[in-house]
């Protein structure tokens, strides 16, 4: 059984960065693609970046690729969220998520994840 424990997140400033980690145990981890999306109240979940644990790839949703940055620790098996120049906009619940699967399969599709961190909540002061 796949656990997914966030941890990061709280209250930030306009402009300032934020760090959320995923820590991921159950699942082989050379073989999944694991995901970070946010929502916010009264919108849907939003992708935000994903990445294949088996391979090099990455993937960043087009409107915060000058803001985000998705990174991991193979070694402990950790999937980290970089925030920089954060604003008032990306205040939101962040969840972590993964599945089983190779960088083909790596999309920010909510739909395609059955295991989900249990969420932090990130908020950004003007």
């Amino acid at each position: 059984q796949a656990h997914l424990v966030q941890s990061g997140g709280g209250s930030v400033e306009f402009g300032g960065s934020m760090r959320l980690s995923c820590a991921v145990s159950g699942l082989a981890w050379s073989s999944n693609c694991v995901s970070w999306f946010r929502q916010a109240p009264g919108k849907e979940r939003e992708g935000v970046a994903a990445t294949a644990t088996g391979s090099t790839f990455t993937l960043i949703a087009d409107s915060l690729k000058d803001r985000f940055a998705i990174s991991r620790d193979d070694s402990k098996n950790t999937v980290y969220l970089q925030m920089t120049g954060l604003k008032p906009e990306d205040t939101a619940m962040y969840y972590c998520a993964a599945t089983i699967g190779n960088w083909v399969s790596c999309e920010l599709n909510p739909r395609r994840f059955g295991y989900w961190g249990q969420g932090t909540q990130v908020t950004v002061s003007s």
